[in-house]
This record gives structure tokens, C-alpha cells and sequence, in this order.
């Protein structure tokens, strides 16, 4: 196992050898790029409010329970911020309390009182941990975190990619979504630059071709008056969205983040979204989604990150950004919730990463 470790650790960082003065000018850039104060200080307040002393990361929204994306969601951030002692806290509970099946997929819920309450596993979690590995093996030169890195994206290309009529699909976790009248799949699932920076990493064609398959699916699974995608998708010999209510909301409105995050955007793929966060800009709100069957939207102001995300969209195409954020505070904590949180910080770190390369 050490020789396969090395000669894969060799093979990689052969990979990156020639990039390696791109990456530190992108690094330099990056550091001068940071405010100093208040992305430190908006880490610092997610870490209080979210992460406990174990490495646990709290969702209060959905009664106190932890899962996969979550903790991977705060493991990039850790490694972003330069936080390996948080990281290193975050990824031992999930290797401990997640990482518990035959395989080396995560189980997706775990809860206070009862522990794991669902070992199937959620693919944007698997990917954003293994991605968040990859990233802190880079940082930090541990070959523990690459190794732990490849046995996750591996059990990901071998277990969950699946060929279709549409292209190699990510399934969204390997039981429940594979049935006889189609496979559902979640494009927010889709995370863009992991799977690019995982492909260089794990040198396999699986990952372009699933990539490719994310920007083809998204082209043509439009719905509503907007041409939205939705939060869940069927495919069969053609695509549908999944789920009553069928809405463009919670999940789906990652996409555009991932997108941009990783240069992948288009102005025919990013419209969708313009048009539908456009048509709301200067009213007294911001909704959180819309019913992709009869266009009706929530009728409450969607979150700060919400906001966010639709403000960075809005900034690129046709379209030129009028739209005004407003926070409270600083936008992270609990007033604002963990999701939310999320969005604001994952939103400002792809943002960071764009300008510096």
C-alpha cells in the first residue's frame, strides 16, 4: 500500500510541477486579495456557532443532526482560512462517526441522540470531503490526507457513476435513486471544481465525461417560466423534474456558484438564473424559490447567502448587477443560519479564488 501511496503521490505532483509558479503568484494574489479582518473574523463566528470543540458541524435548522456535506462544507473552509488544527478536528469526527461503512463513502446523517440515523451516503458530501482532503494535502503535505483523499474519489468514480443515454451520471447516493422508472439525480450535486481538481488528482476520463455530462443536462433541463433546473431531476429517455413540490430552490441554486467557481459558466447556462434573480431585483424581496409547475415563489426574503449568490450571478453577462445586498452584522451566525452561513463564506472564497487566478 506505501509503494501504491508513492508512486501516486509521485505521479500527482508530477502533474502539478509545472503549474507550481502559477500557483504561487495565484497564492500571493489570493493573500493580498483577503481583508484582513472580516473574512477571519466571519470564519471564526461559523466555527463558534456550527462547529463544536469535537469537530462536530451543527445544523440547528434540521434539529441539531450533522452530515457529510456539512462537514465538508467546513473542511474547505478550514483549509481556505489556513485552519489545519479545525480542519484536522472536523475530519477526525467524520472519519469516526461517518466514515463507518464497508466502503470509504461517508453516511450522510448522523443525530444527537442516536447516532447514525441513515448509512446511505450523499455524493456531494463524499466529494466535498475527499475534495477538501486534496486540498489540505496540498496546503499541509501530508500524504495521510491524499491517501484518505483517493480511497473516497475512487469509491466514488467506481460506485456511483453510472452511463446513461444522457452521459456518465452521478448518482446522489447509491441506494434509492436507480429504479425502473429512471435514475434521479441532483445537478447541485455537481460540484464543478472538485471534480476537476479530483480528476487531476485521480487521473481517470470518468471525471471530464461527468463534468461534461453536468453542462449538457443543464442546456436542456430548464422548466418554469425562468428555464430552471430543478433541486431533483428524473432522467429516462427524457428529463423531468422530481418531487412534488418540483421547485428550483434549496439545492439547485448552488449551481451558478459552482459554475463560476470554476469557469465553467456560459451566458446561455447562467440566463436562467440572471432572468429569475434579475426579475425580483428593486422589489421588496427576494425569493427563496419558485414551483417550476405553476411559477409561483416563496413569499418570504431569501437568506443573506441567498442574496449572495444571486448577487456574484447577476455580476456577469448581460446583465449588470444592480442588485443590493443588505446583511446583518456580519452575515454568518446564527441569526442568519448555518445554510445561509455557508452560502456567504462559500460564496466569497470562490469569488477570492477567481480574482487570483
Amino acid at each position: 500500500m506505501q509503494s501504491n501511496i508513492t508512486i501516486s503521490l509521485s505521479i500527482y505532483r508530477g502533474n502539478i510541477r509545472q503549474a507550481a509558479t502559477l500557483l504561487l503568484l495565484a497564492a500571493l494574489l489570493m493573500s493580498l486579495s483577503l481583508s484582513a479582518g472580516a473574512t477571519e473574523r466571519d470564519w471564526a463566528r461559523f466555527k463558534h456557532d456550527f462547529i463544536e470543540s469535537s469537530g462536530r458541524v451543527v445544523d440547528p435548522a434540521q434539529d441539531n443532526i450533522s452530515h457529510s456535506e456539512g462537514q465538508g462544507f467546513a473542511m474547505l473552509l478550514a483549509v481556505h482560512y489556513g485552519d489545519q488544527a479545525s480542519f484536522e478536528q472536523v475530519w477526525q469526527w467524520t472519519r469516526q462517526h461517518l466514515q463507518i461503512r464497508d466502503d470509504h463513502l461517508l453516511a450522510w446523517r448522523w443525530a444527537p441522540q442516536s447516532g447514525i440515523t441513515d448509512k446511505n451516503n450523499a455524493s456531494d458530501g463524499d466529494l466535498l470531503v475527499a475534495w477538501s482532503l486534496l486540498r489540505a494535502f496540498e496546503k499541509w503535505h501530508s500524504a495521510e490526507y491524499f491517501d484518505a483523499s483517493q480511497k473516497i474519489s475512487r469509491d466514488i468514480r467506481t460506485k456511483l457513476l453510472r452511463k446513461t443515454p444522457h452521459g456518465i451520471i452521478l448518482l446522489p447516493g447509491i441506494e434509492g435513486f436507480d429504479k425502473a422508472e429512471g435514475i434521479t439525480i441532483n445537478l447541485s450535486y455537481w460540484v464543478f471544481p472538485a471534480l476537476a481538481e479530483l480528476g487531476r488528482a485521480d487521473p481517470a476520463p470518468e471525471w471530464d465525461a461527468l463534468a461534461n455530462t453536468g453542462i449538457s443536462i443543464l442546456q436542456y433541463a430548464r422548466f418554469g417560466r425562468w428555464g430552471l433546473p430543478p433541486d431533483w431531476l428524473l432522467l429516462n429517455d427524457k428529463v423531468a423534474p422530481s418531487g412534488e413540490p418540483a421547485r428550483f430552490g434549496y439545492n439547485a441554486l448552488r449551481t451558478p456558484l459552482y459554475l463560476l467557481w470554476s469557469r465553467r459558466e456560459s451566458k446561455s447556462l447562467l440566463q436562467p438564473y440572471q432572468d429569475f434573480w434579475k426579475y425580483f431585483d428593486g422589489a421588496r424581496f427576494l425569493p427563496a424559490w419558485t414551483n417550476l409547475h405553476d411559477d409561483s415563489v416563496d413569499s418570504h426574503d431569501a437568506s443573506a447567502g441567498i442574496h449572495r449568490v444571486a448577487q456574484w450571478t447577476l455580476h456577469f453577462g448581460s446583465h449588470k448587477a444592480s442588485h443590493k445586498l443588505v446583511l446583518h452584522g456580519s452575515g454568518v451566525g446564527t441569526q442568519e443560519g448555518y445554510y445561509s452561513s455557508v452560502l456567504l463564506l462559500l460564496t466569497e472564497m470562490a469569488m477570492q479564488e477567481r480574482a487570483a487566478r
